[in-house]
């Protein structure tokens, strides 16, 4: 009795230590599918069951016998709609919920009236559909793929196709109802492994998981050649591999053990002894007794240090996040903010609890100690890198300068400011770090770069077609309106421009670069300064000369935006090409004769629709406006993006010449003013 009583403890003791370890997982990497086929009215019959179809969904996430996976349909004819989720195999229930959860309230969200949607997460994906998806090898496919190309040569393929068909086997064999799952790690080279993982759905018989599998395989060519990453998800069936680990390992190890078995307890005979062998029952309950208690005390024993090492590591790792605090506490108190910020402001915002901070170490081994390998660029603020943390997660870190001025007020206002603002067309801090006098910014990783990359590169316009500019166009928008109108703060960028524009896997847009934003209070229109910031060639006029700034000065730069988006060309420098003509100005003499078509790029000229595009270099003019009166507001302007029936004012000539930009009164005669090559302008200091 004794010894059972210590079993259960050891026991309850292992469950509590998996469960405080399950409950830290978080839900990463969001992305998502709108069909754009079909959209359903507002309020109607088909989005009443969708809505009850996400209620079940999430309600059937909660059970552990669903494996991890649940189909159902809501309503019926026309109005009936599927929808399914299927989370990866080595989740817990409760990391299943909460990605179920998060991707119903995503998906609303992204895709609000479309009939057929995906939303995929690292730990699930949700689907629904107006057709009927349940054991579907073909009717819908999502793939995905790591920028990045392998530097092995063909034998990392062939040991790929290998890896995916062993797992496949596996998967495909396990008892039906089952969770058909399974996980392998395989080197490919002395140093570095292949993870890979294969599912399918439950309900899915041997052999239709091996033909769903070998149809998600068929797409490995046209996805993920040579490629360090991909998937391949089917509403039955999934695939995913990686250079490093993007499953939970010990959760995949600890699947793989055969069940504890109950010992056969008999009770011995009344008579009887070892020597003449009528007491072999007893004996053999107490070896099975024994060994199991022997398994479970070295288990037990492994995963209390274990234990005890996170514990240290977590102890080690909050005195460094108070250091931390404290060192950028202190350097908040003591910054020189000047005319453009508040010092009381600044100070109740670093205080807050929010506040995200990362140990040094961490990301000294994610950016492999700041190499020139990892370096993605270098901007005013430092060298930015590109990293890969512990969990895999790829993030991109800004190092300040330690020889940058300004760049220690910038650290401080993107601090203050994109710690609180959440939209999905802004960039993410993930988090920063104060130690040993390194001052670091941690984002998500944008693989696809900045717009102005790929817009103006030699051969990359032909990546961006029509409908992928104006989505480009409408969520830059989006960001901006947030920015002004939508956010707790209420936020002037100040230095919107294409190289701030990110775009992440699916070339979405996330606005960048905060250090030079500017808070508002709640009933302030435009505010001066003496200390002019930003890019020329995106500067409102008023700002550039007066330093009168508003959320009219960042309308002006989208308008700049919005035009070199059409044309693929720069404002800076276009005067040089164009008869000293701004491309502003260019833009609005072509559209007033007539010949607004001319200003778009030529790899438009198969996907775009002339309506649109005219419309939108008309929405860009209204927007360059010299009078910041005359320029729309940031609602209006997504409004007259949304709808072709609102009728648009006429615009006025744009009456400054950005490229052209000279010296004001009153500045030192031997200062850099402006540059064709889109520097950034530090300071303007008034003498």
């Amino acid at each position: 009795m004794l010894a059972l009583k210590f079993s259960i403890f050891l026991l309850s003791f292992a469950a509590l230590m998996t469960s405080n370890i399950t409950e830290a997982q978080e839900i990463n990497n969001r992305y998502h599918y709108c069909r754009n086929t079909t959209t359903f009215v507002r309020n109607s019959t088909y989005q009443a069951n969708l809505k009850i179809l996400f209620s079940s969904l999430a309600f059937h996430a909660t059970r552990s016998d669903s494996n991890g996976f649940y189909n159902t349909s809501a309503g019926q004819d026309i109005d009936e709609v599927y929808g399914l989720f299927f989370c990866r195999g080595d989740v817990s229930v409760e990391v299943c919920l909460k990605c179920v959860k998060l991707a119903t309230n995503d998906i609303v969200e992204l895709c609000p009236i479309d009939k057929d949607a995906i939303v995929v997460y690292d730990e699930c994906f949700l689907l629904y559909s107006n057709s009927n998806i349940f054991s579907s090898l073909s009717r819908w496919s999502f793939y995905m793929w790591n920028p990045y190309d392998i530097t092995v040569d063909e034998k990392f393929n062939q040991l790929l196709v290998k890896t995916i068909s062993d797992a496949a086997n596996v998967a495909a064999s396990a008892p039906s109802g089952g969770k058909k799952f399974e996980a392998k790690r395989v080197n490919y080279t002395w140093l570095e492994s292949l993870y890979v993982l294969v599912q399918c759905a439950p309900d899915l018989s041997k052999d239709d998981c091996n033909r769903c599998l070998d149809l998600t395989l068929s797409y490995l060519q046209i996805c993920c050649k040579n490629k360090k990453g991909g998937r391949v998800i089917f509403p039955s069936c999934n695939f995913r591999f990686e250079t490093y680990s993007f499953y939970n390992e010990a959760a995949v190890v600890a699947m793989s053990l055969p069940p504890l078995s109950k010992p056969d307890v008999s009770l011995p005979p009344s008579s009887g002894s070892i020597a003449d062998g009528k007491g072999d029952g007893r004996t053999s309950m107490w070896i099975k007794v024994g060994a199991g208690l022997s398994a479970v005390i070295v288990v037990l024993f492994f995963s209390a240090c274990t234990y005890n090492m996170r514990r240290r590591t977590n102890l080690r790792t909050e005195e460094i996040g108070n250091i931390q605090e404290e060192q950028l506490l202190d350097w908040a108190g003591r910054a020189t903010v000047g005319d453009d910020y508040s010092d009381k402001d600044i100070q109740g915002e670093v205080t807050s609890q929010d506040l995200p901070l990362i140990r040094l170490d961490v990301i000294n081994e994610a950016t492999r100690q700041f190499s020139d390998e990892n370096k993605l660029g270098q901007g005013g603020f430092g060298p930015v890198y590109r990293g890969t943390l512990e969990d895999g997660k790829e993030v991109a870190v800004k190092r300040l300068s330690r020889t940058s001025g300004q760049g220690q007020r910038e650290f401080l206002n993107e601090v203050v400011l994109i710690a609180r603002l959440q939209h999905r067309n802004l960039v993410r801090l993930l988090g920063c770090c104060l130690e040993k006098n390194e001052k670091l910014l941690i984002y998500e990783y944008m693989p696809n770069k900045s717009l102005d990359v790929i817009l103006f590169g030699s051969s990359n316009g032909d990546l961006l077609n029509w409908q992928r500019r104006l989505s480009i166009i409408k969520g830059i928008a989006r960001g901006l309106l947030y920015l002004h109108e939508d956010s707790r703060l209420r936020i002037i960028h100040r230095d919107l421009k294409t190289s701030n524009i990110l775009l992440d896997y699916e070339m979405n847009p996330k606005i960048s670069d905060f250090g030079m934003a500017r808070i508002f209070d709640e009933n302030q229109s435009e505010a001066n300064t003496n200390r002019i910031v930003g890019t020329y060639g995106y500067m409102a006029p008023e700002y550039a000369m007066a330093g009168l700034f508003s959320v009219k000065s960042d309308i002006f730069s989208f308008g700049v935006l919005l035009l070199e988006i059409i044309s693929g060309k720069k404002n800076v420098g276009f005067h040089l090409s164009e008869e000293g003509e701004s491309l502003l100005t260019f833009a609005w003499k072509l559209w007033s004769n007539g010949q607004g078509l001319e200003l778009m790029d030529p790899m438009l000229e198969k996907s775009s629709v002339a309506t649109e595009v005219l419309r939108c270099i008309h929405i860009g003019l209204l927007c360059v406006q010299e009078d910041p009166a005359d320029r729309p507001t940031m609602s209006c302007v997504l409004h007259m993006l949304a709808s072709a029936t609102i009728a648009l004012p006429i615009p006025k000539q744009p009456a400054f010449s950005i490229g052209r930009f000279v010296a004001m009164e009153g500045h030192s005669s031997n200062q850099k003013v402006c540059s064709v090559n889109e520097l950034n302008l530090s300071v303007l200091s008034s003498r």
